[in-house]
């Protein structure tokens, strides 16, 4: 054990427990971080389908339409086509907005 002599200064008794109560902390510290930072753990915990939250839109090009799912508050984003090439892409908060 490469700091042994820490049991010189903080008894096990208190130390052991304190440790544990920190590692224990921390871990529901970061496990309500992704609760309230993502949707989907939500949906999958509830045992919805992922993606049951978001909505979709149709974004059309020249030759199909492909489905893309939407962020709440829009953003930009770029999209590689089945071709090769590159275009950019608005995602919006409701599919009125996009016509």
């Amino acid at each position: 054990m490469n700091n042994a002599k820490l049991w010189l200064v903080v008894k096990p008794t208190v130390g052991v427990p304190l440790f544990l109560t920190a590692v224990a902390v921390g871990s529901f510290a970061v496990h309500v971080a992704v609760l309230t930072n993502t949707s989907w753990v939500k949906d999958f915990l509830s045992g919805k389908p992922l993606g049951a939250g978001m909505a979709s839109a149709v974004i059309e090009d020249a030759t199909t339409a492909k489905v893309a799912y939407m962020a709440p508050g829009g953003k930009d984003i770029m999209v590689r086509m089945p071709d090769g090439s590159m275009a950019h892409a608005v995602l919006a908060e409701d599919v009125a907005s996009l016509n």
